[in-house]
C-alpha cells in the first residue's frame, strides 16, 4: 500500500521534518510512504483566493490521478476519527488494494471542489494546528494505526 502525504508549504523546521521522517520510516515495508511538498500559488499575482485554490487543486488532482490514489483531505470540518477508527479505515483500504493520498492545504485551505470530490474528509483535531505540526500528527497517527492493525498493544484498551 502506498501512502502519500501531499502538503502545501515551505520547508519545515528541522524538528518537524525529523518527526515526520521518523514515523514514516517506522512503517512496515508493505506501507510505502512519502511526502510531496508543493509550493503554494503565489499570493501576489492578482488572482482571487478561489483561483489560487483551484490552481493548487489541479496540481493535487494530477498527482492523485497519476497513481490512482484515494483522496483523503485534512480539513478542520472533516470527520473526527479516533485511532481505532483510522486503523479500521486503513485496513479496509488496504484490503481493497487502494493507495491513499492525504492532502493538507495551503494557508488558505483547500479548494471546495477538491474537498467535495475527496473520498474522505478527516479532521485531526478541532484545534487549529500549524501545517508542519499537522504533518507530524498525521505521520504519527498513520504509524500508530498500522501498528494497531499489526497486533501491537494499544494503551487505550
Amino acid at each position: 500500500m502506498r501512502l502519500k502525504i501531499i502538503a502545501f508549504g515551505q520547508r519545515l523546521p528541522d524538528w518537524m521534518a525529523a518527526g515526520v521522517d521518523d514515523y514514516l520510516r517506522r512503517l512496515p515495508r508493505d506501507y510505502r510512504a512519502d511526502v510531496v511538498e508543493l509550493k503554494p500559488e503565489a499570493r501576489d499575482r492578482g488572482k482571487t483566493v478561489a483561483q489560487m485554490l483551484a490552481a493548487e487543486a489541479a496540481r493535487v488532482e494530477e498527482i492523485c490521478a497519476a497513481g490512482s490514489f484515494l483522496k483523503i483531505v485534512l480539513d478542520e470540518r472533516g470527520q473526527l476519527w479516533d485511532t481505532r477508527q483510522l486503523a479500521q479505515k486503513l485496513a479496509q483500504w488496504r484490503d481493497a488494494a487502494r493507495d491513499l493520498a492525504f492532502i493538507l492545504g495551503s494557508a488558505d485551505g483547500l479548494d471546495a471542489t477538491l474537498k467535495a470530490n475527496a473520498d474522505a474528509q478527516w479532521s485531526l483535531s478541532p484545534l487549529t494546528l500549524p501545517h508542519g505540526l499537522a504533518r507530524v500528527v498525521l505521520a504519527e497517527q498513520l504509524y500508530r494505526a498500522v501498528s494497531l492493525n499489526a497486533g501491537h498493544p494499544y494503551h487505550r484498551e
